[in-house]
């Protein structure tokens, strides 16, 4: 931090949002955002050239693996203060990005004064630092439900399998998620991939068979629709 002015990289992939994002800290008269990044691999290079104090770091953009961009972050500037944004909150997720040392994971829809505080606590100096989150009371609820551990599939990727088992289209699961039918679609081809599956039917069984996801089948129409 320079002459007490916070310096900060947004990394969105949503340009609006970012945008307004940057509009909103710039009426902070400490805050200065020195750069803005479109995907995970824009937003690490910038952050080696621009060398912020604070990183916004979108959970779902373009070319960026959250727990592999968040550890090349904090390889190349081990002091930099990272804080998660996201329309969700899954436990097994949180948790994980807090154990490679991000300092704040927000959900989307805090507000102003919750982002800005975050921000601002995230870089004070004296004591130990401090984690900031803000989480749905659902998934406080879910602390206490066992989560189903693999390293096939990403937590992300077993909730769109789950949405695809249930017969959504990648309209429906992006509206559901909260992401762009983009992103849905990159999210199938990694699981494709990963599962080595030929249409969105072979996935699900594929993934039902590992026990990625339930097996929820009724044998109904509704279960077997529009593949």
């Amino acid at each position: 931090m320079r002459d007490n002015i916070i310096r900060i990289l947004v990394a969105d992939d949503h340009t609006l949002l970012r945008e307004a994002l940057c509009d909103v800290l710039a009426a902070e008269p400490d805050l200065d955002v020195v750069a803005q990044a479109g995907t995970g691999t824009t937003a690490i290079q910038l952050a080696g050239r621009h060398r912020p104090d604070v990183v916004l770091l979108d959970l779902e953009m373009p070319e960026s693996d959250p727990p592999q961009t968040v550890t090349r972050l904090l390889a190349q500037d081990p002091d930099l203060r990272i804080i998660v944004l996201s329309m969700h909150d899954a436990q097994q997720t949180v948790y994980q990005l807090l154990g490679l040392g991000v300092c704040g994971y927000l959900h989307k829809g805090a507000g102003r004064h919750t982002l800005v505080s975050a921000i601002r606590q995230s870089v004070v100096d004296d004591g130990p630092r401090t984690v900031t989150m803000s989480v749905s009371p659902r998934s406080l609820q879910a602390q206490a439900e066992p989560v189903a551990e693999t390293g096939l599939l990403s937590v992300r990727e077993r909730e769109v399998m789950g949405l695809v088992a249930e017969a959504l289209s990648n309209r429906q699961i992006a509206i559901e998620l909260g992401v762009t039918e983009a992103t849905v679609k990159r999210h199938l081809r990694n699981i494709f991939g990963k599962l080595e599956a030929v249409s969105r039917i072979d996935a699900v069984n594929r993934a039902r068979a590992l026990s990625l996801i339930p097996d929820k089948r009724s044998g109904s129409p509704e279960a077997t629709r529009a593949w």
